[in-house]
């Protein structure tokens, strides 16, 4: 197998690994609210929005160290080790206690940080300028076809169901389990590429070989890490870029834990309210994937930058939370377990519902495939304290997002993300203005996407 292909081979089994592990992890935050406001166990006094709210702050701290973690460990190992610690807290929902749902909370934040900067890593290592566009785009597809497989279960079991029986919870959980324990082992089977650094060294390869048995080297390369994410994350580049980070961040906060429990709280939408739930996270996939098959296979042919994707993403949200704040009640992402009988300004409609649950996944990857590529393009070089950065601030405005979403009326959520956004897209056209500007002063020729 030549090295291009090699390293194609990593990225395919890449985004194929999280694909499992996050269609166990993404339909349980799909559905976890929902499921808590239906357990029998009055011993159970957990709440979904708050759990999610500790995994994005626990997520957010946990990413000033994980390079440092990655250095020691490498990018493989890391991921399986996190994998391990998303099962666990799937597992939590099998048997519900209030204690063990807060503290795997906790441990996945952990799991995640690590997560996410070994992926970042993993993708930069086995792109180049000339295929970091089409390799984002691939693993973003792959990643959010997540949100297709459990959701369609989601949507047949609970067809028709009110209440969430305790023996519906179970089959869900379990089946969810060993998915996620599945994309964790698959992560075995990506292949070292030979010149990969470790985050945040700087040493030849021949240097890595002779060091890496050392512990004062594992010792160094993890400082290094850390002082690198400090020094990375106050750049003019990373600020500006931070506040389209952290719109990703409220916005995931709402396609992913909110938008779900409103349309499952909607008493009109009859007796197919909990099944929609489903059928809103599949639709999101659908949206997802289109948006990261589509800007990956352009990469190479859009002559215009990111600058237009980003700007398709923004406008795409914007309607969607235009009809959003029209089709749903006001009080839906807080109603009681009872649901609600009200009415926005409009009669709830179950076919604009799950159309703005595909314009939220289609937004979404519009963002987010481009965050990507301009990290891995500017960042080749430093991509572990890169990534941490960007999960870092997405994640802490994720829990921020989750902490408000227990007490904000529907409006006040969609205000915040429009505002938001709207800053968030001009500070990326900025940055991307100045990178192309600065690549053409070179004399090179300018990639997009």
């Amino acid at each position: 197998m030549s090295p291009e292909s090699k390293k194609l081979f990593n990225i395919i089994l890449l985004g194929i690994s999280f694909m499992f592990l996050f269609t166990a992890f993404q339909t349980c935050g799909n559905i976890a609210q929902t499921v808590i406001t239906n357990l029998n166990n009055t011993d159970f006094h957990g709440s979904g929005y708050t759990s999610m709210s500790i995994i994005y702050g626990v997520f957010s701290a946990s990413n000033l160290v994980s390079p440092s973690v990655v250095a020691i460990a490498g990018p493989q190992l890391s991921m399986v080790l996190s994998g391990v610690f998303y099962s666990l807290y799937i597992a939590v929902f099998i048997q519900p206690a209030t204690w063990a749902f807060y503290t795997a909370s906790v441990f996945i934040g952990i799991a995640a940080a690590v997560l996410w900067t070994a992926q970042g890593n993993c993708l930069t290592v086995n792109s180049d300028e000339n295929t970091i566009g089409r390799n984002s785009g691939v693993f973003w597809a792959l990643l959010q076809s997540s949100l297709f497989f459990g959701n369609l279960y989601i949507y047949f079991a609970w067809q028709g169901k009110t209440h969430i029986s305790e023996s519906d919870r179970r089959t869900v959980f379990i089946a969810l389990t060993v998915i996620s324990l599945v994309g964790t082992v698959l992560f075995f089977l990506i292949r070292k590429q030979e010149d990969t650094k470790a985050p945040g060294e700087e040493d030849s390869a021949s240097e890595i070989l002779e060091d890496s048995s050392s512990a004062q080297s594992k010792v160094t390369r993890a400082v290094a890490a850390f002082k690198k994410s400090i020094k990375l994350s106050f750049t003019k580049e990373m600020l500006l870029l931070s506040v389209t980070t952290a719109y990703t961040g409220l916005e995931l906060t709402f396609f992913s834990g909110v938008y779900g429990t409103c349309i499952g709280a909607v008493n009109r939408f009859g007796g197919e309210q909990k099944s929609l739930i489903g059928l809103s996270g599949i639709f999101i996939g659908v949206g997802e994937i289109l948006g990261g098959g589509i800007f990956g296979l352009l990469s190479k042919s859009n002559r215009f930058g990111r600058n237009p994707v980003v700007m398709l993403g923004i406008v795409v949200h914007f309607i969607a939370f235009y009809l959003i704040f029209c089709n749903m009640p006001n009080n839906a992402p807080i109603a009681p377990m009872e649901g609600t009988d009200d009415i926005a300004y409009m009669i709830p409609s179950k076919e604009v519902a799950i159309f703005c649950s595909f314009l939220l996944g289609l937004g979404d990857s519009c963002f987010n495939t481009q965050l990507l590529s301009i990290l891995g393009f500017l960042y080749s070089e430093d991509s572990a304290p890169a990534f941490a950065i960007f999960k870092f601030v997405q994640s802490i405005c994720a829990a921020v997002a989750y902490f408000y979403s227990n007490y904000f009326l529907l409006q006040w959520q969609l205000l915040i993300m429009v505002l938001v956004g709207f800053l968030g897209t001009v500070t990326f056209f900025t940055v991307e203005w100045e990178a192309a500007a600065a690549l053409a002063a070179r004399s090179s020729d300018y990639s997009s996407i």
